[in-house]
């Protein structure tokens, strides 16, 4: 058989010496498929999130401390599409790592950074939509801008302290030799795909979906009550006042829902995946790998759709950032009114 038919044919090394990992070249329409959804990622990641951060940081009307949340949440995104997608999508396409052991340990750092960044920032965000459909009374007093600042600082501190610890503290990998794998060739870049690595990141990534999931199951509960309450309000009394309140808890449970099932489709096939890795000594195909970790990577790039595109107070915004007309915040957004929430 011709080896131009052949969708995929393996080279021997990354590099021309001894210990190199070997390499897989991808025939070109392959390899220009690969690339090209990639950089569809890596763009709808950068733009979808830069929107965030400039029509949030822009207009002082959503100047709240939810929003906040999002605005770093957006940050940490952002920075994953700007600095650390690049390089992995060079390594998934050319299924070796060009750049070095130390941009390696570097790269890593930052991936794992703002990855699970982005992971606390969800979960404070279902903490935070909690309080306000649960105790709506008593949100604007629990939730303020110094309760958002310090949530803002864990979900930023946490993950830095841990990734640094695991990554650049010698004494940590004192005595745990048994847990670690060694790097398995010259060309690759797997540093925190371990046995210590793999048991200690599975609790990580669940714990924070399991309160996503806890956290939605009651807003969802308590957004059904409060519409039938109202609903029931309504025909009693004939008013229609308050269905733009039953709308709006409605949206938030919606909201939430779905933030929380595109979260366990992008997150839970990696995480099982780095689980069973550490039971079965690390039998994951390499293809595989990318393929579940990027779609881990797909999930920066759903956060700005699913809190912020999905509003139309936030496309009014992105059109008059896009359209240059800075001195039209009033006609977005009229005198005295502020927005307390998104969602």
């Amino acid at each position: 058989m011709n080896s131009s038919n052949l969708w995929m044919v393996s080279i021997p090394l990354c590099y021309e010496v001894n210990g190199s990992c070997s390499r897989t070249i991808y025939s070109f329409g392959v390899q220009l498929a690969i690339y090209m959804a990639c950089a569809m990622g890596m763009l709808l990641t950068v733009l979808g999130n830069l929107m965030v951060l400039i029509a949030v940081s822009h207009f002082k009307a959503l100047h709240t401390p939810t929003n906040f949340l999002l605005l770093s949440l957006a940050l940490a995104d952002l920075l994953l599409g700007l600095t650390v997608l690049p390089f992995s999508a060079i390594r998934s396409v050319e299924s070796c790592w060009y750049f070095g052991d130390d941009f390696c340990r570097l790269h890593t750092f930052l991936d794992t950074l703002f990855c699970l960044t982005s992971i606390f920032h969800l979960c404070f965000i279902s903490i935070d939509r909690h309080y306000a459909i649960c105790d709506p009374l008593l949100y604007p007093t629990k939730f303020t801008i110094r309760v958002a600042c310090i949530y803002i600082g864990i979900s930023w501190g946490v993950p830095s302290v841990y990734t640094f610890v695991f990554l650049y503290t010698g004494e940590i990998e004192e005595g745990l030799d048994h847990f670690f794998q060694d790097v398995p060739c010259v060309g690759s870049c797997q540093l925190l795909f371990n046995k210590l690595w793999g048991w200690i990141n599975f609790p990580l990534f669940f714990f924070p979906c399991l309160i996503m999931i806890t956290l939605y199951v009651k807003i969802f509960i308590v957004a059904n009550r409060q519409a039938r309450q109202i609903s029931n309000l309504n025909r009693s009394s004939g008013s229609g006042l308050p269905l733009e309140a039953s709308k709006r808890e409605r949206k938030a449970a919606k909201t939430l829902g779905i933030a929380v099932g595109i979260y366990l489709v992008c997150w839970l096939p990696f995480t099982i995946d780095t689980l069973v890795d550490c039971l079965l000594n690390f039998i994951t195909p390499p293809v595989l790998f990318d393929v579940l970790i990027w779609f881990a990577y797909f999930n920066s790039a759903c956060n700005p759709l699913i809190y912020v595109f999905s509003y139309r107070w936030f496309r009014k915004a992105v059109k008059l950032v896009l359209t240059s007309l800075e001195n039209d915040t009033a006609r977005l957004f009229p005198p005295n009114v502020k927005i307390t929430y998104i969602i």
